[in-house]
């Protein structure tokens, strides 16, 4: 732990109840659940930065009751940043200090939106593949290798993460204002029907749940204003301490296992293999403008798939 993650934690915020079990397995306190965000700080506060903030608070720990927070608190100190996001105070997660105090009240699940404070377009795409149940988690694998081999064929780098749930997600960094969300959703409205029109009988676009067949949902209808994704590196506040855990892309296979990916495996994992979204931000993604402009012509997908 650098000096200024010890000084934040032993004299400039007040740590209550540092012993208080967060997670009982693995055993995860408070103290050990604040130097994971310390740890993960440089490779989380860049997703974090200039973005409206909802946070998920257990007050009383992971496996108890938890409230959804949007709006900034008024004993907030004056070093919390906030922005007015769709008549809401946002909390702005600028800074290590910001990230330490948010934990220290038990916000265990850090959500974002597409777009950032300063701007009104996304700044990434996100597909969510939903499994129907934890025992079909194959078929997100599936669908992640699917999606990755049209991304390469179209030029377009992608990182995939865990949700630290039951499923993926795929993450593509755009560069600011070059899309609007209509623009997007051309994008992958298309990506989702070349999965669903290629595998009918394991993926599907349908929206209620009884209606999918067991099939794996490709969710494109999320990514739009207002709606928000899980964090990078975030916690969950599920039992057994896992973590919306970014993946290299040859880890995304069939010996793929989600239950690994704990706070305690993560500490580890990124001392020893780095960070999958290395890049990430330096990456824009410029051919998709060409893309979606042929979309809105209604060529590209005939002269894609023939």
């Amino acid at each position: 732990m650098n000096k200024e993650a010890q000084m934040l934690l032993e004299e400039e915020i007040n740590i209550t109840h540092p012993d208080k079990i967060i997670w009982a397995d693995p055993e995860i306190n408070k103290v050990q659940f604040l130097s994971y965000l310390v740890a993960v700080a440089p490779v989380m506060l860049p997703f974090l930065r200039q973005r409206a903030l909802t946070v998920i608070r257990f007050p009383h720990g992971a496996e108890g009751p938890s409230f959804f927070q949007k709006n900034c608190p008024d004993y907030a100190p004056d070093y919390v940043m906030t922005a007015v996001y769709r008549e809401t105070r946002a909390i702005l997660c600028n800074n290590l200090r910001t990230l330490i105090w948010l934990g220290n009240q038990l916000a265990l699940e850090y959500h974002l939106p597409f777009s950032r404070v300063d701007s009104s377009g996304p700044v990434e795409i996100v597909f969510d593949l939903d499994p129907p149940d934890d025992s079909k988690f194959a078929l997100a694998i599936k669908a992640a290798q699917e999606m990755k081999s049209i991304f390469d064929r179209l030029n377009i780098r992608s990182f995939p993460k865990l949700t630290g749930s039951r499923g993926l997600q795929i993450h593509i960094p755009l560069r600011p204002a070059s899309l609007t969300y209509q623009e997007t959703r051309l994008f992958t409205s298309f990506v989702a029907s070349l999965l669903v029109d290629a595998y009918p009988d394991l993926f599907t676009t349908e929206r209620l749940k009884r209606r999918r067949g067991g099939k794996l949902y490709i969710d494109y209808v999320q990514h739009a204003p207002g709606k928000t994704m899980i964090c990078p590196y975030s916690p969950r506040g599920k039992a057994g301490g896992k973590v919306a855990a970014p993946l290299f892309w040859e880890e995304v296979n069939e010996q793929l296992q989600r239950n690994r990916y704990t706070i305690p495996e993560m500490l580890k994992r990124i001392k020893h293999k780095g960070n999958p979204m290395a890049g990430y931000f330096e990456t824009d993604n410029q051919v998709l403008i060409h893309i979606v402009w042929k979309l809105k012509e209604k060529t590209f997908q005939n002269n894609f798939t023939h």
